[in-house]
């Protein structure tokens, strides 16, 4: 016999789906609206396998773990949850999509659903409930949530890691400048000055997933520049483009040696050894320096801002995004959509977004209120990660076009071959626009 989660959450702890406002208001300051949720029976004898990226910091598994028990305990459904590295996630969703066999519900990496959606169980009705009740969803969750164009979700984006410049605040100061200007002409002279005084800065250009991704999307999108336009075609071939490779070849010089072939763990290394005293990081770094007693000075010294602006109207930066998807494959539809509707909920999602440092942030507005944004004020720029205009694949719509292109490290190349000298900044939009031709249509 199937039953009403309303009734049996209700009745069990009171919590989740179905949580009291009471409850909620109690168990954090997130505030809640009085929202009806949508009715899901779950199905006899429902169980659930869910696959999500391996934990940043411990307490990120235990939270999650603990409130996949109380799902359980609720409902009467019994879930496994498997973490797997952030490498292999995207591997293993395309296996689970082309099998049609594996986990109920995958949390994945940015624009996973758009790239499998025909495999996937729309999650609009949680989606629409959530949003309605948690003060509306940011918009680089409305970008990854729903189908292009349209108002029907296939992804339930969980939260963002940012990106912002990560910088020794005594260097900068000795350098001559209070802050990291928002021009490009203030921050070319803030990275020579830090070059002369032997105190360089340092950006990923080899293939880091992260970091070079991150790096090569702000160079190009902070000169107003774009992968891709709005119709889907190529767009990487402009004069914004060029003018953006032009001023990176003034700007490379002043950089640490070796950034060409640096992968995603470099620029914490050489940030944490004092070689290198401006890069771009998730908050990562700086926690895992402030716990570190041989590198907690550093921590102290370091500060984050926003990426600069340049011409853009503001920070050209798109948070690395946790996306759910259920699987249609799965024969619990309702148990694996209430799953995600309870993890999200004030009583639950508030206390593992705690547990997470900052490392991840909130794709609804309500959670802004969250204590995690309250206590050490250099996490405090990572609570708008998701507010956010910029999306991998900027500016067209999001498909497995700007997965693959991403993936095959389109503008990073490019970077690095102005960067090293052997193109041109004009040759090496050629070459870009040429290699993003194989992801997007023609013009």
């Amino acid at each position: 016999m199937t039953f009403s989660i309303t009734r049996r959450l209700v009745g069990g702890l009171g919590a989740g789906l179905i949580a009291g406002e009471a409850l909620a208001q109690n168990a954090s300051n997130i505030a809640a609206a009085n929202v009806a949720p949508p009715r899901l029976p779950i199905e006899n004898g429902a169980t659930l396998r869910v696959l999500r990226p391996v934990r940043f910091v411990q307490p990120d598994e235990d939270v999650f773990r603990a409130n996949a028990a109380r799902f359980t305990q609720a409902t009467g459904v019994q879930v496994r949850v498997d973490f797997v590295a952030w490498e292999d996630i995207t591997q293993q969703t395309g296996v689970t999509a082309n099998t049609g066999a594996g986990p109920d519900v995958i949390i994945g990496f940015n624009e996973a659903p758009h790239v499998f959606q025909d495999k996937l169980i729309e999650v609009t009705d949680i989606a629409e409930y959530l949003g309605a009740k948690y003060g509306g969803w940011k918009k680089l969750a409305l970008r990854y949530g729903r189908r292009h164009n349209t108002n029907n979700w296939i992804g339930l984006p969980f939260g963002a890691s940012g990106g912002p410049f990560v910088w020794r605040k005594s260097v900068v100061n000795e350098a001559g400048f209070q802050s990291i200007p928002e021009d490009h002409a203030g921050f070319l002279r803030l990275c020579q000055a830090l070059r002369r005084a032997g105190k360089p800065a340092g950006f990923a250009l080899g293939n880091a997933v992260g970091d070079g991704n991150a790096f090569a999307s702000w160079l190009i999108w902070s000169f107003g520049g774009h992968l891709v336009n709005e119709d889907g075609t190529p767009g990487i071939n402009s004069r914004e483009t060029i003018a953006a490779l032009n001023y990176l070849r003034e700007l490379y010089p002043t950089f640490i040696p070796g950034t060409l072939a640096w992968g995603d763990i470099s620029n914490n290394r050489a940030f944490a050894s004092n070689e290198c005293f401006l890069t771009q990081n998730g908050v990562s770094l700086y926690f895992s320096m402030k716990n570190d007693p041989a590198t907690a000075p550093i921590a102290a010294d370091t500060e984050h801002s926003l990426a600069s602006k340049g011409l853009a109207a503001s920070p050209p930066n798109a948070g690395l995004t946790l996306n759910a998807m259920v699987f249609r494959h799965t024969r619990f539809p309702n148990a694996a959509k209430a799953f995600l509707a309870f993890m999200m909920e004030a009583p639950q999602y508030d206390p593992w977004l705690q547990a997470n440092i900052g490392y991840w942030a909130q794709p609804l507005n309500a959670y802004n209120a969250s204590r995690t944004w309250q206590g050490d004020p250099k996490v405090a720029i990572f609570r708008d990660t998701m507010d956010t205009d910029f999306w991998n694949g900027f500016k067209g719509p999001i498909t497995e076009g700007s997965a693959a292109a991403n993936a095959d490290y389109v503008m990073v190349q490019m970077c690095a071959s102005v960067a090293s000298g052997q193109a041109t900044p004009e040759a090496a939009a050629r070459e870009a626009e040429r290699r993003a031709a194989r992801f997007f249509r023609r013009r």
